[in-house]
């Protein structure tokens, strides 16, 4: 985002290409030895496996650092995916059965004060930030000012009672990491929208169409909300507790204790973890709680970043808004993320 003002033309729109299909050969057969390789054969080789291979694989699940892997990935996974499964939920009805025409007649006309209003309206979205991408996209599709859809985009995730709560529970002995996780998300929020507001161009955003969600039935859109969401969000959820315990049980405890040590590299170190590990904003506060070696400060940085700027995200608004807005739009996102969530621990922590 440089310095460049924004034109009063209106954001305009992009289909989406059909995917070129694959070629398949009609004459071949379809099962058999020829044919092609199910769910059935795949399963079928990995039960052969594991009876020849289960003397070693006996003796490599007895041990500790196997177990104290397991240990750490089912503890955050059932802390998490009870938030998980309630907040595709809620954020599905609230997607679906909700007017999308209601946020344009609910924020104020003038754009630099529906950015707080909007950055405010996040937390009645309690989801996590894969149903506020398509969200924000609809609302700048139905006549929202982007400036206030992206600041929604960004603070829904963040300041909704679902993570604030999943936040409570991971951080029992410091409440005061809700109230800043939420006032430094809100903050980014808003300063991104107002960002926007003055350096954006609407031609650096291009929207496809979700035919699933803007028409149709509205049982079958609310399904295809939640099968996206917890395919999309229950995945990384798993690759995210898998990655956690990983690092718990693989990188030497010197190791963590020396980016912990050094107060820069420990909140450059965790925003750059939370990029990478891409976990839903549901349950990064229980990965963040197992990082005990970090101060309260670099895990605050951890949880928000988290979820304004991470590979997911950033590979879901390439395709949302297209590539042009994700370029400049991610890493300004987390710039300023790291810079106020600093200052908010500095603050309150």
């Amino acid at each position: 985002m440089v310095g460049l003002a924004a034109p009063n033309a209106p954001t305009g729109t992009q289909g989406v290409r059909p995917e070129e299909s694959a070629e398949r050969d009609d004459d071949g057969p379809r099962g058999g030895l020829g044919g092609r390789i199910g769910s059935v054969e795949v399963l079928a080789a990995l039960l052969v496996l594991l009876i020849i291979f289960r003397e070693p694989l006996a003796g490599l699940l007895s041990s500790p650092r196997l177990q104290t892997w397991t240990t750490v990935f089912v503890s955050v996974m059932v802390q998490a995916v009870p938030f998980l499964v309630f907040g595709v939920l809620l954020s599905a009805v609230i997607a679906v059965f909700v007017p999308r025409s209601f946020w344009a007649r609910a924020l104020p006309r003038h754009p630099a004060l529906a950015v707080p209003v909007a950055s405010a309206a996040g937390v009645v979205l309690p989801g996590c930030e894969c149903g506020s991408v398509p969200i924000a996209g609809s609302l700048i599709r139905r006549g929202v000012t982007p400036a206030a859809a992206l600041a929604f985009l960004l603070a829904a995730p963040a300041i909704n009672p679902i993570v604030l709560a999943a936040t409570a529970v991971a951080f029992p002995n410091n409440p005061e990491m809700v109230v800043g996780r939420a006032v430094a998300s809100l903050i980014v929020a808003m300063i991104m929208g107002w960002l926007w507001l003055r350096l954006g161009r609407a031609d650096w955003i291009r929207l496809p169409r979700r035919p699933e969600l803007d028409g149709g039935p509205r049982g079958l859109a609310f399904w295809a909300a939640v099968r996206h969401d917890v395919t999309h969000a229950g995945g990384f959820l798993v690759v995210g507790a898998m990655a956690a315990a990983t690092i718990n049980v693989l990188v030497p405890e010197r190791w963590l204790q020396t980016l912990a040590d050094n107060p820069v590299l420990s909140v450059l170190a965790l925003a750059v973890l939370a990029v990478l590990l891409s976990i839903c904003s549901e349950a990064d506060a229980f990965v963040a709680a197992s990082l005990s070696q970090f101060s309260l400060t670099s895990r605050l940085v951890f949880l928000v970043v988290g979820p304004m700027v991470d590979l997911k995200l950033i590979s879901m608004q390439t395709g949302v808004f297209g590539r042009r807005f994700a370029s400049r739009f991610a890493p300004t996102t987390f710039v300023v993320a790291v810079l106020v969530a600093v200052g908010v621990g500095a603050v309150l922590l």
